[in-house]
């Protein structure tokens, strides 16, 4: 499988990197991160990305400036997309179709590609035009999977709550897991 992770710059962009961090290495990643995610991780988290996954074998960073990047062609054949945080930004981007960076293009790609794909907007509370832009990609077959809990699932850390919902969206994208548990 070919993955497309890209980092948005919302809150909580640190989860992304602990989902790459758990993706199996049989999986293909590429990854890129918009210029506000850097400016996030580097805020909240003081992290670096390309310092972050250095001996991530299975990784490849894209630019998000790098619109001819191989990601911005359907003939290169990525499989499923996941934005993880998508920026609210992001998501009216998505939602009109603008396609000005490598992210919002190999979103269009796989949109036209009629491909997998699964956002996880990282906003609270949703106002009429977050959730009309949600509504506008559900329908068009965009899996719209916002960092929600579940609480059956006894988490008693923050760790737990992120294995949680990283292992939801593995779900999602069909990557095996055991990264929570299920319900019984």
């Amino acid at each position: 499988m070919k993955l497309t992770v890209a980092i948005t710059g919302a809150s909580g962009a640190s989860l992304a990197l602990k989902f790459v961090d758990n993706i199996p290495e049989n999986i293909e990643v590429f990854l890129v991160a918009s210029k506000s995610a850097k400016i996030a991780l580097k805020l909240e988290e003081d992290i670096s990305i390309s310092n972050y996954f250095k001996d991530k074998k299975n990784l490849t960073i894209l630019n998000d400036s790098d619109i001819s990047a191989s990601i911005a062609s359907g003939s290169f054949g990525i499989d499923k997309m996941i934005i993880l945080p998508c920026s609210m930004n992001t998501l009216a981007k998505c939602s009109i179709g603008i396609s000005d960076s490598l992210i919002t293009r190999a979103f269009t790609v796989m949109l036209k590609q009629k491909k997998e794909i699964v956002i996880a907007p990282r906003e609270m509370p949703y106002n009429t035009i977050i959730l009309e832009n949600m509504l506008k990609l559900s329908q068009l077959g965009v899996i719209v999977a916002p960092p929600s809990l579940g609480y059956y699932s006894s988490q008693q850390t923050l760790e737990d709550m992120e294995y949680f919902l990283i292992g939801k969206w593995f779900d999602l994208l069909g990557i095996d897991n055991n990264l929570y548990k299920r319900w019984e």
